[in-house]
């Protein structure tokens, strides 16, 4: 038996975004992102449904766990370039 696939938090929002921003229909958006379109109505339903936070709290939280993350992946590549940077050194004398 198949376990149901687990889309992020993330994906279900750009979906949506497809449909109620960019003018897609539900199937377009559902076949260039191989999701049944079932999955993106429901999704839509349930934002729509989802009037706890007002729009601009609940963008401000995907702003600042995009720049974490984001930061996270700097901080990394950063200590990678500095190890780089030392392996280089090494071997140049």
């Amino acid at each position: 038996m198949k376990s149901p696939k687990k889309y992020t938090i993330e994906f279900k929002r750009e979906a949506i975004k497809l449909v109620t921003e960019h003018g897609y229909t539900q199937s377009e958006a559902g076949k260039n992102l191989g999701v049944d379109p079932k999955n993106i109505s429901r999704w839509i339903r349930k934002s729509s449904n989802d009037k706890n936070q007002p729009a601009e709290l609940t963008n401000e939280a995907e702003e600042l766990k995009r720049l974490r993350k984001e930061n996270q992946r700097l901080l990394l590549e950063r200590e990678i370039l500095k190890k780089a940077a030392a392996f280089f050194a090494k071997e140049s004398n």
